[in-house]
């Protein structure tokens, strides 16, 4: 029986595999954060270009009538994570504006078990809409409506950093964009994207002193994408200094480039399917060329998944598992139609996510875990990766070198790399990226992370450390909240 709770009411749900469905069309993250309320790296933010959760316990998906699915398995979430916060945001307008916003909890069966409609929505353009939280051994969701008039800027600046790490000082005058010309620009004009600008080293020595903007003015989205977290934190400190003292907001240093951080072909915005049982999928609309599509089955017993050309024959394999609960990315081809079909092959309900190449999870010297085939992207200068495999059957893992690749629509022959069974511990010498690490076949977990990364050769300063690319954490999340 579906209870119907107002803001600040709580009711126990199930320790179980939860569907959280939010409507009205807004942007979905889900932030999981300890008992302090702090997420503990850029991994514990779960948004639509980081729709799963290196846990794989909490993943998003979107339907086409504007809802957002966050489905969260409370059993498998992490014991260091207190609770998991259910995100929105808004570009347009103010979340007042969007009509019906909610979040319905279902369970296992189908059927709801709580659910939270707000309706005191203001100004605010960000909002913790409701949390699931540890409480007496089991789980609780609360609806929260905590909303921020600043924006995913407040919300990260409360959220996302680490317990203990303080923020930085900000100096009076930071280095602010360029005064625009007469007449003044307009509201919606202040908020248009500004064109990236290149530094010279000198620039970047001595940057020219310049005004604070004035009161009211909101980053950019390129700004916002090259700051820290303890950046962030301390820009929105000062915005909110400078509110209460009536003075102007300071502005960021206008960002640096970053030659490390690529992103491969065409970008798109993911699609999905969901369904039970054996099915054809269709996804239509694509650009032509190589994609990752994520499957996720629930259910024990045969898992395949093949490519169908236009005569609907099958092409090679690209899942062929018996594992029970199977997920997995792997590599596909989108002919020049842009129809991408699929045959599926699975022993209960699943989810088929079609995701661009630069969605790909980015490997770095910091240890990364998953489980099933996965398409990892190396961006830096040559490095040794370390894989540990823990499974009893076969691991393949094949190379792609796209440095110098100029046709988005193939991908460059590959290169066998790893082709064995059995629990093992590898460690791969991997050229200059921008490189695809795919590990095609892979039915149980394993870890993977860089060490003795060397930095690029591409426009780095051979002597500096190479930076690991963050697209995929607070920056990603800001800017799939601001494309």
């Amino acid at each position: 029986m579906m209870r119907g709770l107002i803001k600040g009411d709580n009711a126990f749900v199930p320790t179980a595999a939860l569907r959280v469905a939010v409507r009205s069309g807004v942007d979905v993250a889900a932030l999981l954060v300890t008992e302090r309320g702090r997420v503990r790296g850029d991994a514990d933010i779960v948004f639509d270009g980081a729709p799963e959760h290196a846990s794989g316990a909490v993943r998003l998906a979107e339907d086409g009538d504007g809802t957002v699915w966050l489905d969260a398995d409370l059993a498998g979430v992490e014991e260091s994570v207190d609770r998991v916060l259910v995100v929105v945001s808004t570009e347009e307008g103010a979340l007042r504006d969007a009509r019906g916003l909610s979040a319905e909890v279902l369970g296992p069966d189908g059927a709801t078990v709580v659910a939270y409609e707000v309706t005191d929505a203001g100004a605010e353009t960000a909002m913790v809409v409701a949390e699931l939280y540890r409480r007496s051994g089991g789980w609780k969701f609360r609806a929260v409506g905590q909303g921020y008039v600043d924006g995913l800027t407040g919300l990260a600046a409360d959220h996302g950093v680490e317990v203990g790490e303080e923020p930085q000082e900000v100096p009076d005058r930071i280095p602010a964009p360029a005064a625009p010309a007469d007449p003044p620009l307009t509201e919606a004009q202040t908020q248009t994207e500004a064109p990236p600008q290149t530094e010279t080293p000198a620039q970047t020595e001595a940057p020219a002193q310049a005004e604070a903007p004035a009161q009211g003015l909101r980053l950019t989205r390129d700004q916002l994408l090259n700051m820290t977290e303890a950046e962030i934190r301390a820009v929105a400190a000062a915005q909110r200094r400078a509110k209460a003292e009536g003075g102007p907001p300071s502005a960021p240093p206008a960002p640096r480039p970053d030659p490390s951080v690529w992103t491969c072909g065409p970008v798109f915005k993911p699609r999905g399917a969901s369904g039970r049982n054996n099915d054809v999928i269709t996804v239509k609309g694509l650009p032509p060329g190589p994609v990752m599509v994520e499957l996720t089955v629930k259910g024990e017993g045969y898992t395949g998944l093949w490519p169908l050309d236009d005569a609907n024959t099958k092409g090679r394999s690209l899942v062929s598992s018996t594992e029970k609960n199977f997920r997995g990315r792997v590599l596909a081809s989108v002919p020049e139609h842009g129809r991408l079909r699929l045959r599926l092959e699975a022993p209960g309900s699943w989810q088929v996510r079609v995701l661009p190449l630069a969605e790909a999870r980015r490997l770095s010297e910091s240890r990364l875990e998953s489980w099933g085939p996965e398409v990892l992207l190396h961006t830096g200068g040559t490095a040794d990766l370390t894989l540990h495999y823990q499974g009893d059957s076969n691991l393949i893992v094949h190379l792609y070198r796209l440095a110098g690749h100029t046709d988005p629509t193939t991908l460059p022959r590959p290169e066998g790399a790893v082709n064995e069974i059995g629990a093992r511990k590898e460690t791969l010498p991997l050229p200059e990226g921008p490189l695809l690490v795919y590990l095609s076949v892979a039915d149980a977990p394993w870890t993977a992370r860089l060490k003795d990364v060397r930095p690029h050769s591409a426009g780095r300063n051979p002597d500096s450390p190479m930076r690991a690319p963050e697209h995929r954490g607070a920056r990603g999340w800001l800017r799939r909240a601001r494309s």
